[in-house]
C-alpha cells in the first residue's frame, strides 16, 4: 500500500511540472525522495481589511474615505510547488491574481563529492568565460578529497526568437547552444586551473534573418589559465590570463588576415573573427595583524564572453588594501586606493581616468563605547577630444588635450555610539553621527559658480529601555545644512517617540512626534509638527487588529499654513 501511494504522488508531480508551458516560478528538487513523506496540500493565507479617513484644509487630492479588501492564499503541493491566489478590492476598483505554474525545472542531486544540475541551472566558472549565465541542460562538479577539480557543462544558452515588426520588446536572435569545461589540480601551497568554454549560434535556427537590426550568427571560444600560489606563511599570489576568439557572423566566407591568435588553432575562423585578452592579478599578504592588498586588471577594448550577460571592457585597474589593528585589538584602520582608467588603444572621443580613495579608522576602548571614522574621495578626469579639433589642428601635437573635465566627491563620517547605563532593569545609550559630503566639478582646474555643493548632516540620539515595563524611549534632535550652487538650506528640529507592549505583549503602542524648522538664505520657509500614534492587537495569535493615526500642521511661507489628519482603522486574519 505505502509502495502504490508513493508512485501515485511521483506521479502526480511529474504531471504538473510535465504539463506546463508559461513563465513562473523556478522549481529546485534535490531529491526526490523526500515527496512521498511531504504534506501533499497545504493551505496558508490570510485576509487584511482596511479603512482609512482623510480630513485637511491643504492641496491634496485624496479621497476623504478609502476603504481596502484584500486577501491571499497559498497551495503548497509536496512541499515543491506553490500555487498563490490573490484579490483586492477597494472603492476604486478591483483585481484577481491566479497561480501559474512553473515552466522552469531545476534538478541538483548530490552524492558525496558529485553535484549534478540538470534543466534551467546556471554555473560559473571564472569572470573572463562562463559567468553566471543560464542555460538549459546538464551540468556536473566534481570535488573528490585528491588533487584534481573538475566541473563541465552543456546546453541550449539562448533560445531562438523569430523578427517581428509587430512586437517591440522582444530581442530577436538565434538559437545558441553552449558547452564548456574547467579542470583545476590543487595542492596546499598551489591552485592551477584550465577553462574552456565555447558557444555557437545555430544559423538555421531563424527563418528570417535579423541583419537589419545588426543581430548576426556569432560564434565565441574562450580560453582561460588560472594558476595561485602560496610561497610562504601569509602571501598568496593569484593570476588569470583569459582570451576570447569572437566570431560576429559565421555566414562570412572571407578569411582574416593578420592578427591571429592560439585560439584560431581551435576553431574556424574568417574575417569577422576578433581576438581580446583580459588579465588580472592579486597578491595578498598577511603578517601578524596587519594586510596588504595588491591587484592589476587589465581586459582589452571589445572583450566579450557568450557566457556572461554584460561584461566592462576597455579598462585598466591598480588597487592597494592596507589594513592594520593596534592597541590591543582596540583600534583597527583600513585604507584602499584605487586608479582606474578606460581608452586603452586611444580610439574614442573622450577618455577617463578614475582614482578612488577611502579609509576607515574604529576605535572601541571598552564595550561600552565604539566609535568609527571613515572617509572616501572619488576623482574623475575625463579629457575630450571634440572631431572639430582633430580637422582643424595644424600639426599633430595641437590640442592634444582640449578639454580636461574633473568631477570630485568627497565623503566623510563620524560615528560614536555611548552605552551609558546598563542593568537588569534599564539600558540607556548615547548616538552621535556627523557626515559631510562633497561634490564638485572643475573644468581647467576652475571650480564655476553652480558646480559645487555641500551637505552637512547631525544626528544625535539618546535611548533608554525599561526592560521590564517592556518600553522604550527615544530623544532625537536632527540638523542638516546643505548649500546647492549660490543657495543654502537649514532644517533642524527634535523627535520624541514612545513605544510599549503592553497585555503580555499583545498590544503594541508607538506614540511619536516631532518639529522642523527650514530656513533658506536666512529666511524662515516652513515649520512642520507631526504626530503619530499606531496601536496593533492580536487575539488568538491569528487577529490582528489595527489603529493608526497621523496630524501634521505645515506653516509654509508661499502657501500658509496647511493640516492634513489620517486615521487608519484595519483588521487582519492569517491561517496555515
Amino acid at each position: 500500500m505505502k509502495c502504490s501511494m508513493k508512485k501515485i504522488l511521483y506521479s502526480t508531480v511529474a504531471l504538473l511540472i510535465c504539463s506546463v508551458s508559461v513563465q513562473a516560478q523556478n522549481i529546485n528538487l534535490e531529491s526526490l525522495k523526500g515527496i512521498g513523506k511531504a504534506k501533499p496540500v497545504r493551505i496558508s493565507g490570510g485576509i487584511n481589511a482596511n479603512s482609512v479617513l482623510f480630513a485637511g484644509n491643504g492641496p491634496s487630492m485624496r479621497d476623504p474615505f478609502t476603504y481596502f479588501f484584500q486577501g491571499s492564499v497559498n497551495a503548497n503541493l509536496f512541499g515543491q510547488i506553490n500555487l498563490p491566489f490573490s484579490f483586492n478590492l477597494t472603492n476604486s476598483g478591483h483585481g484577481f491574481n491566479y497561480p501559474t505554474l512553473p515552466n522552469r525545472l531545476s534538478l541538483n542531486p548530490t552524492y558525496k563529492w558529485i553535484s549534478g544540475h540538470i534543466g534551467d541551472v546556471a554555473m560559473t566558472f571564472s569572470p573572463y568565460t562562463l559567468n553566471g549565465h543560464q542555460f538549459r541542460g546538464l551540468g556536473f562538479e566534481l570535488t573528490p578529497d585528491g588533487p584534481w577539480k573538475l566541473s563541465a557543462m552543456y546546453g541550449r544558452l539562448q533560445q531562438a526568437v523569430e523578427y517581428d515588426p509587430l512586437i517591440h520588446n522582444a530581442q530577436p536572435g538565434y538559437r545558441r547552444m553552449g558547452y564548456g569545461a574547467k579542470l583545476g589540480y590543487e595542492k596546499q601551497k598551489y591552485i592551477l586551473g584550465l577553462t574552456v568554454f565555447q558557444a555557437k549560434d545555430d544559423i538555421s535556427s531563424l527563418t528570417t534573418r535579423p541583419d537589419s537590426l545588426l543581430i548576426y550568427p556569432q560564434q565565441n571560444l574562450v580560453m582561460s589559465w588560472e594558476a595561485k600560489v602560496r610561497p610562504m606563511k601569509g602571501l598568496e599570489l593569484s593570476t588569470e590570463f583569459a582570451t576570447s576568439g569572437l566570431t560576429r557572423d559565421m555566414r562570412d566566407t572571407s578569411m582574416k588576415v593578420g592578427s591571429k591568435s592560439y585560439l584560431g588553432w581551435l576553431s574556424k575562423t574568417n574575417s569577422s573573427t576578433a581576438y581580446y585578452n583580459a588579465f588580472k592579478t592579486q597578491m595578498n599578504y598577511t603578517y601578524k595583524k596587519s594586510t596588504l592588498g595588491v591587484g592589476y586588471e587589465r581586459v582589452a577594448p571589445g572583450y566579450q564572453t557568450l557566457g556572461a550577460y554584460y561584461f566592462n571592457s576597455d579598462l585598466e585597474n591598480i588597487t592597494i588594501n592596507i589594513a592594520q589593528t593596534f592597541l590591543k585589538d582596540k583600534a583597527n584602520i583600513a585604507i584602499s586606493t584605487g586608479f582606474q582608467r578606460d581608452d586603452l588603444d586611444h580610439t574614442k572621443a573622450s577618455g577617463t581616468r578614475r582614482f578612488v580613495g577611502s579609509a576607515n579608522l574604529g576605535y572601541n576602548p571598552s564595550e561600552k563605547v565604539q566609535t568609527t571614522l571613515s572617509y572616501s574621495n572619488f576623482q574623475t578626469f575625463m579629457n575630450m577630444r571634440p572631431q572639430f579639433d582633430v580637422i582643424n589642428q595644424a600639426s599633430p601635437y595641437q590640442n592634444l588635450d582640449t578639454l580636461n573635465y574633473v568631477q570630485i566627491a568627497q565623503n566623510a563620517n563620524l560615528s560614536l555610539n555611548w552605552l551609558t547605563k546598563k542593568n537588569e532593569k534599564q539600558t540607556q545609550s548615547l548616538n552621535v553621527n556627523v557626515s559631510f559630503q562633497d561634490a564638485s566639478d572643475q573644468q581647467g582646474g576652475i571650480v564655476a559658480n553652480g558646480n559645487a555643493s555641500q551637505f552637512y548632516n547631525l544626528a544625535t540620539s539618546y535611548n533608554m529601555v525599561l526592560l521590564k515595563q517592556g518600553m522604550g524611549i527615544t530623544l532625537a534632535y536632527n540638523t542638516s545644512y546643505n548649500t546647492i550652487g549660490k543657495n543654502d538650506f537649514l532644517t533642524m528640529g527634535p523627535t520624541l517617540s514612545v513605544n510599549a507592549k503592553l497585555l503580555k505583549k499583545t498590544l503594541t503602542t508607538s506614540f511619536s512626534t516631532s518639529y522642523n524648522l527650514s530656513n533658506s538664505l536666512g529666511v524662515r520657509q516652513s515649520s512642520v509638527l507631526n504626530i503619530r500614534a499606531n496601536a496593533s492587537y492580536v487575539v488568538m495569535k491569528k487577529h490582528n487588529l489595527n489603529f493608526s493615526i497621523i496630524n501634521q500642521n505645515r506653516n509654509l511661507m508661499t502657501k500658509g499654513k496647511t493640516s492634513d489628519l489620517t486615521t487608519t482603522l484595519g483588521y487582519g486574519y492569517s491561517f496555515k
